[in-house]
């Protein structure tokens, strides 16, 4: 029996795994040209910086083993020093304070080293990117995954790794319930709307003044900023998650502009000159 995984993200990646482990038969799509999902890591010489997911928890078992079972190394995010906090009114005060992110856990080489690590495993030939799926239909135990250019892909079981509002917006025959599809769309994704910005510099002289490079701040683009440097080494960085929404922060030179300003209030003039910015 073989199982059509619609989605290359963590989720998809991980089933896939276990199927593979388990001599189950399985193929795998993902639309878009690259795995990994809402999962990116960024590589600039030895270092690594997550753009999006950065962090998981010692509560997270699961993911610990996953992580261990693939001989991956973790590190605890860094929290040491004093936190920034600025005002509506661009006042910044720094003072001590738990650090927001302390105690959560990095991988070495960043999250994209686990999705990387599960499709090594994993028989290329059954991994297909930029196979977008445009409707699925069911018929006499088999279902029919059809892609956005005609070519028809069949299995006896097929599983959505993606969203439920994403998922919805698939053509399906029979088609499902108007309900089930509204109850899908009505789904929130965790931090859909989330984006962030990331500067990298040579030195962490956040650090060297005593600041733990977390922020909370109600002006400027970021409205939450955190160390995200490496696990070894530099080159350094700062992120933070960007706090306007998506049709407000097309303007990358503006917004790359706004960035840097906020993090010369919050941590310095050193700040000014990143070697990157990541938006």
């Amino acid at each position: 029996m073989t199982t059509l995984i619609i989605g290359g993200g963590l989720s998809g990646l991980a089933l896939a795994d276990m199927l593979h482990r388990r001599g189950h038969e399985f193929r795998l799509l993902e639309a878009r040209d690259r795995l990994g999902g809402r999962i990116l890591t960024e590589q600039l010489g030895d270092a690594s910086f997550d753009m999006g997911p950065a962090w998981f928890w010692p509560g997270q078992p699961r993911m610990a083993a996953l992580i261990d079972r693939l001989g991956l190394e973790t590190f605890e995010q860094y929290a040491e020093g004093l936190l920034a906090v600025e005002d509506a009114q661009g006042q910044v005060q720094h003072g001590r304070a738990h650090a927001a992110m302390q105690g959560s856990l990095r991988v070495g080489g960043g999250l994209a080293a686990v999705t990387h690590a599960l499709a090594e495993a994993l028989p290329p030939d059954l991994i297909r990117c930029g196979a977008q799926v445009a409707y699925l239909a069911r018929a006499e135990g088999t279902i029919t995954a059809t892609l956005t250019t005609g070519e028809p892909l069949q299995a006896e079981r097929v599983v959505l790794a993606m969203p439920p509002r994403i998922a919805a917006t698939l053509d399906y025959i029979p088609a499902l319930p108007a309900a089930s599809l509204e109850a899908m769309r009505g789904v929130s994704t965790w931090m859909a709307g989330q984006a962030k910005a990331l500067a990298v510099y040579e030195a962490p002289f956040w650090r060297e003044a005593g600041l733990s490079g977390d922020a909370m701040s109600r002006h400027g683009p970021m409205v939450e900023i955190h160390d995200a440097s490496p696990m070894h080494g530099g080159p350094y960085g700062l992120f933070g998650f960007i706090g306007v929404p998506a049709e407000a922060r097309t303007d990358h030179d503006t917004l790359r502009a706004a960035v840097i300003a906020q993090l010369v209030r919050l941590f310095g003039p050193q700040a000014a000159t990143p070697s990157l910015v990541f938006l």
